[in-house]
């Protein structure tokens, strides 16, 4: 399994979780991995140890996803030490559970910096690196289509303003034969959302499968997105969540 052998990739936010379940998928099937982490120096080094394990080249790169400057060094710090990029995974995200009367000015201006802005200046950074060919595969939410529970409305609005970015972004760069698609997750077994944790059996019994993904089925779906099968997909969004939104 290595059709993205030759490949560069940077995913964000890929200390933990789905964030490192891809950043491995990628490096399983030949692709040189960066990765960006916020406070998480340790679990960024252990990520970079298994995809170097693969021997696959490795990269971990501070930065914060809600800070444009950072968020602008970091793709240009990747491209230069993978020698280029082909793939960037918009991986990184913040969720804040508030009612909307009592959620503050600045969790919103959190939850739009991360979830929305740090995408797209993201992609606009990479824009520069990227070739015919190119992949731009950002994490979404289920609950940008189906709101469960009444404490997540910001959260799931962010998530939502990535149909339309996904679909624009797509257009643009379409002539460019650059590749632009959204994965929606549903309740995945992370430390933001365990499987055992409060909410897990009230999560369950909304899945017709039964079950909590893992990171690694959502990998699964970015690592098809990234490779040559997938080229004539673009604009599109692939759900994960055995079934929670049929």
């Amino acid at each position: 399994m290595t059709e993205l052998t030759g490949k560069r990739a940077l995913v964000t936010g890929a200390s933990r979780g789905i964030g490192a379940a891809i950043a491995l998928a990628l490096a399983e099937k030949g692709a040189d991995v960066a990765i960006t982490y916020e406070r998480s120096a340790d679990r960024a080094a252990e990520v970079i140890k298994a995809i170097e394990t693969k021997g696959r080249r490795g990269v971990a790169i501070q930065a914060d996803s809600a800070d444009p400057a950072a968020i602008k060094r970091s793709v240009d710090e990747a491209a230069a030490a993978l020698g280029g990029l082909d793939i960037l995974v918009n991986n990184a995200g913040i969720a804040i559970q508030s009612p909307i009367a009592e959620i503050s000015a600045a969790d919103i201006d959190a939850l739009l910096g991360v979830n929305v802005r740090g995408p797209i200046l993201t992609s606009q950074a990479a824009i520069a690196h990227l070739g015919a060919g190119g992949r731009i595969i950002t994490i979404g939410s289920v609950g940008a289509e189906r709101i469960v529970g009444d404490t997540g409305t910001v959260y799931y609005a962010t998530k939502s303003a990535l149909h339309a970015f996904n679909k624009g972004l797509a257009r643009e760069l379409g002539p460019r034969d650059i590749t632009v698609n959204l994965v929606q997750p549903g309740s995945t077994n992370t430390d933001m959302n365990p499987a055992n944790g409060e909410f897990a059996d009230f999560q369950r019994a909304l899945i017709p499968l039964g079950r909590y993904g893992e990171p690694e089925d959502v990998a699964a779906a970015v690592a098809f997105l990234a490779s040559p099968a997938a080229r004539q997909i673009s604009g599109t969004i692939l759900t994960v969540d055995g079934g929670a939104n049929t």
